[in-house]
């Protein structure tokens, strides 16, 4: 035992390749005094019989932008470290059977140009080029992907823990961790061998990772939101056709995914590689009477080809070959699922200085970047591109036990399923419900899920079309559409109330609570009776999140953010807030309405004690409906409004208060509407890291005169001083069926300028309007520019820096 380390900067449990390639990038960092721990050999998880597919298409930025560095990294690794690999770039196929598919292809391949990797339609006659086999006849899309491959899963595993190994990292085989505890501000790990002091722990444990998150919940962890899913793919002995075909063109065929069917297939040596994706799914180790093994290393469950029936008869018909060749083996094995399919990389919530690394169900491709992000996140504190779509702090309280097993299941039959605009899926829901959740649905609210809370998008009248079928479109026209409209004019002629449950809300007091903000804020702090927007900076002065900020007293505060953001902005706060002050989540104890319109200042009068004269941005408790509120004078749609914040037990008889007197109840996709027109940003759609606090155009929110060295403050000097490299802008679109998707890519003279953030029609400007990041040269106003809006390049206009509509503010301040 004289080589078992003791102590160590970072300590990984979990040998997978996730894994292994975080202690790979580590080292590369030259933090080499870190240590991975595995139970067994490396790879006995999920990685040992993972297919080894490399796609850089996703439907998600970030985890494209993960993929795109791994498949970039194994392109060079067998080099870099000295260690041979079977990696077989060989390009894919995507097929799609409908209008609506291709249209998803076209926006990925928007996206994917933007970050500099081609992928391109191609016709029925073209694919016969790639792969002849192929019967195309049906369908209405094809995309192909040049870089998409397949790679041996064991071997890449030691190729990152050879590399991680010859830069002095030390890897501990059959070494199981048994658990965790706390000394002063260090972590014990503690393992059959010994116990190893740490400053870091990351949970890399693959489908495992629920069972080690056990041991942080004394820290302050909670339980894990992920289920073990059975996935299996069926491989055919040799097929004579394929062997020959590859001998005489010196390569495999392309892989080929048919997406509507839910399936992948690929040439694995000389057979076929069928994997489905079942929408008859199954997952295990959910009860007590099928519990988890202690050790399941390189085990399989048995084979269950009744659920991939279906699939091998579709996919003979698609690929008549595959009938051909006799059954080589059936591989059926447990992949770990969160509840949108998405991986956990960073900070695991409440526990300071652990970090989680697993739920990955593309673990292979996205195991290089998932190693660079999160060594990033060890060593900086910060990630070098947003990955809040990866963050374990996405999940809240809702994710429960029936939630994470309802959504996996979900997510797992609809793997290759498509995330229109307006589809909201229904598993998993009103795990947290407003007061008021009867009336608003009585009232016809069409219902979405925001961190777990309810809240209308829109209201339907008698007779529309409310079916998720009616919603599985990519235009903007729908049966919500004219209901958008009118709650919107609503809004801009009379009155409008929306309840909005579910504002992460913070109380922050103490003495020295309003030093402690000035100090992290790059702004300045309101008068006591008012509110304003605080921006938090990373390093870099990348924009990390905003809060409103009410002063309640002069050392005692309001923070209110976003829904999603209640677990990352909480975190944000306490570690940046010195010890002694109160800090406190008061998210479930409070609601909120929005009270908003020409005439809300005359509904509001009878029934409230405040003084409906004060002005903008001010703040004061007064009582409405007879109830105890607090009444702030600010509007996200943008007209004359206040936001009318009470207890839980309060809101519900404001709310009936409220709509007796009058108001129109209007949804989310009203306000979205509103809000852009206003030229307002969202959260990690608009705000994000990806983008400097000054390119955000949050300029005047930024004190540079101001005593207290906040975090980001001397790269937000220097960017102030060489100028910014991108602007936001507002842009009016020609007005197609479609609002621009999220990060489309936008073109002056043909080349990729910048990218949409988000989008909708302006109804009170009846214009299409795109909200993005374009390079510093395309943002003046006048500039005509192009956005790619499903595969079709589109005018746009940059617009004056200020809201398009009402650009005084007059009526927000009336």
């Amino acid at each position: 035992m004289a080589d078992f380390p003791t102590t160590a900067r970072v300590v990984i449990i979990g040998g997978g390749v996730v894994g292994v390639s975080t202690l790979y990038h580590l080292a590369k960092e030259g933090w080499t005094d870190c240590v991975l721990l595995e139970k067994n050999e490396l790879t006995a998880g999920s990685t040992w019989h993972a297919a080894g597919n490399c796609p850089n298409f996703a439907p998600n930025w970030a985890v494209m932008n993960m993929q795109r560095y791994s498949l970039e990294m194994y392109r060079g690794l067998a080099d870099e470290v000295d260690y041979p690999m079977n990696y077989h770039v060989t390009g894919a196929l995507r097929l799609g059977h409908t209008k609506e598919r291709a249209m998803e292809f076209e926006k990925v391949a928007g996206q994917a140009r933007a970050m500099g990797l081609q992928m391109d339609m191609i016709t029925r006659e073209e694919m016969k080029d790639y792969n002849p086999f192929v019967e195309t006849h049906d369908l209405e899309g094809i995309l192909w992907d040049p870089l998409d491959g397949d790679i041996d899963p064991a071997q890449l595993t030691q190729a990152l823990a050879k590399g991680a190994r010859d830069l002095g990292a030390n890897i501990q085989r059959f070494c199981p961790a048994t658990g965790v505890s706390r000394d002063g501000d260090e972590w014990i790990v503690h393992t059959e061998k010994g116990d190893i002091r740490c400053e870091k722990v990351v949970n890399a444990a693959g489908y495992y990772a629920a069972r080690v998150g056990e041991w942080f919940k004394p820290f302050g962890g909670r339980d894990v939101p992920l289920t073990v899913m059975s996935h299996q793919y069926f491989l055919t002995e040799e097929i004579d056709e394929i062997k020959q075909w590859t001998q005489e063109n010196g390569r495999k065929t392309p892989m080929i995914r048919d997406v509507d069917s839910s399936y992948y297939l690929r040439q694995d040596k000389n057979g076929l590689n069928l994997g489905p994706y079942e929408f008859n799914c199954k997952a295990h180790w959910t009860t007590k009477e099928d519990a988890m093994p202690h050790d399941f290393s390189f085990q399989l469950y048995p084979d269950d080809l009744d659920r991939l029936e279906w699939y091998i008869e579709d996919a003979m018909e698609r690929v008549p070959l595959l009938g051909t060749g006799g059954v080589g083996r059936n591989i059926n094995g447990p992949i770990p699922y969160a509840p949108d399919g998405l991986p956990m990389i960073g900070p695991m919530p409440g526990v300071k200085n652990a970090f989680e690394a697993h739920s990955f169900t593309f673990g292979i491709v996205q195991g290089g970047g998932a190693g660079k992000v999160m060594a990033e996140w060890l060593i900086h504190g910060e990630t070098s591109n947003d990955m809040w779509a990866v963050d374990p702090r996405r999940y809240t309280a809702h994710a429960d036990f029936d939630y994470n097993l309802q959504k996996s299941l979900e997510t797992y039959g609809h793997e290759y399923g498509m995330h229109f605009p307006h589809k909201e899926w229904p598993a998993g829901r009103d795990k947290k419900l407003s007061r008021n959740d009867a009336a608003v649905r009585a009232n016809g609210g069409v219902m979405g899920a925001y961190n777990g809370w309810e809240r209308a998008n829109w209201f339907a009248k008698e007779g529309d079309d409310t079916s998720i079928e009616s919603t599985e479109t990519w235009d903007r026209a729908g049966p919500w559409e004219p209901r958008i409209k009118a709650e919107v004019e609503a809004v801009r002629d009379g009155v409008g109330v929306l309840d909005l449950p579910g504002f992460s809300r913070f109380i922050l007091k103490g003495e020295g609570a309003a030093e402690a903000l000035r100090s992290t804020i790059t702004g300045a702090l309101p008068k006591t009776g008012r509110m304003n927007l605080a921006y938090f900076a990373d390093t870099k002065g990348r924009l990390l999140t905003e809060m409103s900020v009410g002063r309640l007293g002069e050392d005692e505060f309001q923070l209110i953010t976003a829904a999603p953001a209640q677990w990352h902005d909480f975190e944000v706060l306490r570690d940046r807030l010195p010890d002694g002050l109160e800090l406190a989540d008061v998210t479930d104890e409070y609601s909120t309405l929005i009270l908003t319109g020409p005439k809300s200042r005359e509904l509001l009068a009878g029934l409230t004690d405040g003084d409906l004269s004060l002005g903008w941005l001010t703040i004061q408790d007064a009582t409405v409906a007879g109830e105890q509120a607090r009444l702030i004078r600010v509007s996200f749609a943008g007209e004359l409004g206040w936001e009318i914040h009470a207890p839980m037990g309060s809101i519900k008889a404001i709310y009936d208060a409220v709509l007796a007197a009058g108001a129109t109840p209007f949804g989310m996709y009203a306000l979205n509407s509103m809000r852009i027109e206003k030229g307002y940003r969202a959260w990690k759609g608009d705000l994000s890291s990806d983008y400097t606090v000054l390119e955000s155009g949050m300029g005047r929110f930024v004190r540079f005169d101001k005593s207290q060295d906040f975090v980001g403050k001397a790269a937000i000097a220097a960017e102030h001083q060489q100028g910014r490299k991108k602007a936001f802008v507002t842009m009016t679109v020609e007005a197609g069926e479609q609002d621009a998707p999220y990060m489309a890519p936008v073109y002056a003279n043909g080349e990729v300028v910048g990218e949409v953030t988000s989008a909708a029609y302006g109804y009170r400007c009846d214009r299409a309007i795109a909200l993005g990041m374009v390079r510093i040269d395309a943002a003046v106003a006048g500039t005509q520019l192009e956005i790619d809006v499903f595969g079709k390049r589109m005018a746009a206009v940059v617009q004056e820096d200020q809201p398009l509509w009402d650009p005084e503010n007059a009526r927000i301040r009336a």
